[in-house]
Formats: C-alpha cells, structure tokens, sequence
C-alpha cells in the first residue's frame, strides 16, 4: 500500500519541480553535471549575464542543488544533490520518446 504523504511534504516536492520548471537553472545544473565552475565559466558557457547565474546559483543552493566552494576571490560552485539528474533522465527518456512517436506519426501521415 502506498504511504499518504502530508500536505507539507508535497508543498516541498511542489516547490523542488518548481525550482527545476527554469530552463536557465536547468541549464546551469547540466554545466556543473560534469564538472565543478566558476560563475565566469558558468557565464561563458550558458550565454547569461554574471548577475543572471548569480541569482539563479543562489536559488539553486538555497534548495541544496548546489555547494559553493571559495578560492581566494574566486567562488566555484558543484552539484550538491546528484539524484537531481536521475530526475532529469527520466523525464528527458520519456520526452525523446514522445517526440520520437509524434515524428513517426507525422511521417507515417507524410507518405
């Protein structure tokens, strides 16, 4: 039988798909999934601007997704909850295989 979960505890599940409903966080977490960057890399790498990153690294670990690691005046930051890319996984499988029926539908309709 499955456990009836309190009213609190969706409230936080809500909130944790509500953090990863961003395509800006969502590609920032992609960027740190394999390795450890400085907010210039992160900038760099995503296209948004220095305050952009900031705020949304600064979301991102007030959630616990990511740690902030200090170096001199350098603040580098890495994934802090890695089953946040089992999350990801599946819902990218499940959406390539989506799209991948629609297109086989819309080519069956073209021929």
């Amino acid at each position: 039988m499955q456990e009836v979960m309190s009213d609190e505890m969706l409230e936080l599940i809500a909130q944790r798909f509500r953090l990863l409903a961003d395509p800006m966080r969502l590609k920032i977490l992609h960027q740190l999934q394999e390795s450890e960057k400085s907010v210039t890399e992160l900038v760099q790498a995503t296209g948004a601007s220095q305050p952009n990153v900031s705020k949304h690294l600064s979301t991102l670990r007030s959630h616990g997704m990511v740690k902030r690691r200090q170096d001199g005046n350098m603040a580098f930051f890495s994934i802090s909850a890695p089953f946040i890319f089992d999350v990801c996984n599946t819902v990218c499988d499940s959406m390539k295989t989506e799209w991948e029926q629609k297109q086989n539908l819309l080519g069956s309709l073209n021929s």
